[in-house]
């Protein structure tokens, strides 16, 4: 099972493939459907990161039923929006398709962004 925590430990060790250490944390707990992988804190230190672990964590709670820990609610918001997509011309859509969770941090991404094919 791989935890919250040992995600954002890869995505500081290897920030230009953050996106695969992202998607191999959500593949496995939708597997998985455990709540430990996300039961305890993982150190904040990058606003970024830190609000797209925490809104794709609540995300797959809603998604799977599993209970939210309290700790992301320590989670701060960033403090200007972030558009995960980065091209101008995906801002409006991101902005109309993001899921609650994530435009709760200012976190804007398109709606399949926790999707894999």
């Amino acid at each position: 099972m791989i935890t919250l925590e040992q995600t954002k430990e890869k995505i500081i060790e290897n920030p230009r493939w953050w996106r695969i250490a992202l998607m191999d944390f959500v593949d496995d707990i939708r597997y998985h459907k455990n709540s430990a992988a996300i039961a305890e804190p993982f150190v904040f230190g990058d606003e970024k990161i830190d609000a797209v672990l925490a809104s794709t964590a609540e995300s797959l709670c809603d998604e799977l039923n599993i209970p939210v820990p309290a700790w992301l609610d320590g989670v701060s918001a960033c403090r200007e929006p972030y558009f995960v997509a980065g091209l101008e011309n995906l801002k409006a859509a991101a902005i109309v398709q993001s899921p609650l969770r994530f435009r709760i941090r200012k976190i804007f991404v398109l709606e399949n962004f926790l999707t894999r094919v």
